[in-house]
């Protein structure tokens, strides 16, 4: 398990991730998605996740808060950040640190 990455996200958005390397999971819905994260999460220690499906696993997420791996990042899409990815890094970083380091906002 040292090291092992793994992309969920649609399939255009995956495809320079699996060329370099890293495990791709087509998801074309929220509900794939899950059902994917349920499978992989004990066998990789990053999870790459798009923003499209990240925003209402939310909740669903939320209990990787409390086991030090999988560690689930939130990435942009093909088309573009929504922000979300952002807003989570920056809670996380803040409920952690007690601070806003990174954006200071």
């Amino acid at each position: 398990m040292i090291g092992k990455m793994a992309i969920v996200g649609d399939g255009d958005s995956i495809t320079v991730f699996k060329a370099a390397g890293v495990a791709a999971f087509p998801a074309e819905n929220e509900g794939k998605a899950r059902e994917i994260l349920r499978k992989i999460a004990k066998e990789y220690k990053i999870i790459f996740l798009t923003e499209e499906l990240a925003r209402p696993l939310a909740d669903f997420l939320k209990r990787f808060d409390e086991e030090p791996y999988p560690v689930v990042l939130s990435i942009p899409s093909k088309s573009g950040s929504t922000g979300y990815g952002e807003e989570a890094l920056k809670s996380a970083m803040e409920r952690a640190l007690g601070v806003d380091i990174l954006f200071n906002n």
